[in-house]
């Protein structure tokens, strides 16, 4: 009975409390699922909108103005346009995983965002021991939808996409994997929570710093770096979007995808950057810690811990994976293939050895 409102506690009798605790666990799931797809949506529709405005700043042009003002309808007049056009199987593709590809990209994404602690002790589906292993074992489905959305199109592009995708993301989940064990030693939990607790006090408790003061590994700044581009790479952002690549593949694993089906793709491609960023917010950057110490004034609420530092930090994140997109070009495919296997995981292995060093000695 702890964990349900007062106000259930009180009118609830003692004879009715098991039948109470049970519906309550499947309503406060329910309301969790619900909550992460308006996340979800809102996010999809509104990063797209800031990406055409970043696009349309950077390049000296104004971007979308039309639809509401500075364009903020252009995301729903977008949405009501995929949903208008008729989705088609092509000829001679697998009807089935041709359908259920656009489905695989965005489930693992809602269900990563369902452990990830956006405040201590709300916004968070289930706050459990595993999530850092969670959050990384649904990710790696997203390479398996791209792949099997690209051999089910039988299109000789999509499936030269579905390759590469295969290909850049056995190169790219190793560093990402070696930078993950080495903030797992320094932590000593894989609770997402419990490693947001570890870095409050200030930013030079977080994870990004303290390797530095401690000792335990003074290129940490770097390995944030390494996990940064790990998580570009696996995202499938420029400059290292191979399985798209519109000067070379048309539009890579979506090239025979229209309507709904092409936007859900989109939908799942923001969402793996929501969840991207998110976790290099709670393994780096304290999460939900201010910066600045905790304040317990009423006056001073916006200094102390919260859902607010949380949210400001990801998105900060994640318009540096706009920038970035609309500032580099596209890498040539061995060249990205070479960055991953002759600089970043000999890198990544070196930071992982010298955290190790450190752990035992100090």
């Amino acid at each position: 009975m702890d964990s349900l409102p007062k106000f259930i506690q009180i009118v609830t009798p003692d004879a009715l409390e098991p039948f109470v605790m049970h519906y309550w666990q499947w309503l406060v799931l329910a309301l969790c699922a619900v909550g992460m797809l308006a996340f979800v949506g809102l996010n999809a529709a509104y990063l797209v909108w800031v990406e055409r405005k970043g696009a349309g700043r950077f390049q000296r042009r104004p971007g979308p103005t039309e639809a509401g003002y500075a364009g903020l309808l252009q995301p729903i007049a977008d949405a009501i346009k995929l949903m208008s056009k008729q989705v088609m199987v092509p000829p001679g593709a697998d009807a089935l995983l041709f359908r259920m590809a656009p489905a695989m990209v965005l489930a693992p994404a809602l269900m990563c965002l369902a452990v990830i602690p956006f405040s201590e002790t709300a916004f968070v589906g289930r706050d459990i021991d595993m999530g850092l292993i969670m959050v990384f074992s649904f990710g790696s489905i997203n390479v398996m939808a791209i792949m099997l959305g690209g051999w089910a199109s039988r299109n000789k592009y999509a499936i030269m996409s579905a390759a590469r995708v295969v290909s850049q993301n056995v190169a790219y989940e190793i560093p990402m994997l070696l930078v993950i064990i080495t903030v797992l030693m320094m932590t000593g939990t894989m609770n997402l929570n419990e490693i947001e607790r570890q870095q409050t006090g200030g930013f030079w408790n977080w994870n990004l710093f303290s390797g530095i003061w401690t000792g335990h590994n003074i290129l940490m700044p770097l390995t944030f770096l390494v996990f940064y581009i790990c998580m570009l790479a696996e995202t499938n952002r420029a400059p290292f979007d191979m399985a798209e690549a519109e000067s070379e593949l048309v539009a890579g694993a979506f090239t025979e995808y229209a309507g709904m089906g092409f936007g859900v793709f989109f939908m799942g491609e923001y969402a793996n950057i929501v969840v991207g960023c998110a976790m290099a917010t709670v393994l780096f950057l304290g999460g939900w810690a201010s910066p600045f110490g905790a304040f317990e004034s009423p006056y001073l609420f916006f200094l102390s811990n919260g859902v607010w530092w949380f949210l400001l930090k990801m998105y900060v994140l994640i318009f540096a994976v706009v920038w970035i997109r609309w500032t580099f070009p596209r890498t040539q495919f061995y060249g990205l293939l070479n960055l991953s296997w002759k600089i970043l995981i000999p890198l990544s292995l070196f930071t992982l050895l010298l955290t190790s060093a450190a752990v035992k000695l100090f």
